[in-house]
């Protein structure tokens, strides 16, 4: 089996074997099919102006593509959060070691989508909460699954909405999502930014991603808007 971070190559040829290991390796890792999440029980009261949020959920190419496509999102940066910004780089990132996830900051108008919502496609499309430290494909305390709220408001939304689910049992195993506090976003790459848009025919977004935006589509409709919000 191919190493898990050669499968991805940004911007580079894709090697002959890496293509066969695709479909021979790359099995789903016990993922669940996508969910209606509800709407929250707590929605959001946000003042009016453009809001901030980070999510971290696997793998930040497909992150990036999910939210780029909901209106009332004006920007979606792939990056790391929860660790040193000495360490903040790509490759030391991706040991494992340094404490980072990789993660997306999102400024969205909360007149057009508040932060409960993004909370549902967070949840609904965007990744699978049940899997601890890993994305399908992608193993380690990097990939780990977590919301990262951004003052008190975001903090008292994400905590009930993450405790309303637990307790609806939509998945078949139990959510391993954490809240982790708020200690900065570094961004990535420039060649890791808007990614599936500039990249739509590389392996790993065909095989993983693009079915994240067809049920973005299907099951959030009234946010989903065609046009890939580019950085």
């Amino acid at each position: 089996m191919i190493a898990r971070r050669s499968l991805r190559w940004p911007g580079a040829a894709i090697p002959a074997l890496a293509l066969l290991a695709l479909s021979a390796c790359l099995a789903p890792a016990h993922a669940d099919a996508p969910v209606q999440a509800p709407a929250a029980v707590i929605p959001a009261h946000e003042a009016p102006g453009l809001k901030t949020a980070v999510f971290a959920g696997g793998c930040y190419w497909g992150m990036e593509a999910v939210f780029s496509h909901l209106k009332g999102v004006t920007s979606v940066v792939s990056g790391f959060e929860g660790g040193r910004a000495a360490d903040a780089d790509y490759e030391t990132v991706s040991t494992g070691t340094t404490g980072h996830a990789e993660s997306i900051r999102v400024t969205y108008d909360p007149a057009r989508i508040r932060y409960d919502q993004l909370l549902q496609v967070f949840f609904g499309v965007a990744s699978d909460p049940t899997q601890l430290n890993r994305q399908e494909p992608d193993e380690g305390p990097q990939y780990r699954n977590a919301l990262v709220p951004i003052g008190p408001e975001q903090a008292r939304v994400a905590r009930a909405y993450l405790a309303q689910l637990k307790a609806l049992k939509l998945w078949k195993r139990p959510i391993v999502t954490r809240i982790e506090p708020w200690r900065g976003f570094y961004p990535g790459p420039a060649e890791h930014q808007d990614f599936a848009f500039r990249n739509p025919r590389h392996p790993y977004i065909l095989r993983w991603d693009v079915a994240r935006v067809e049920a973005l589509q299907r099951t959030f409709p009234q946010w989903w808007k065609p046009d890939f919000t580019r950085n």
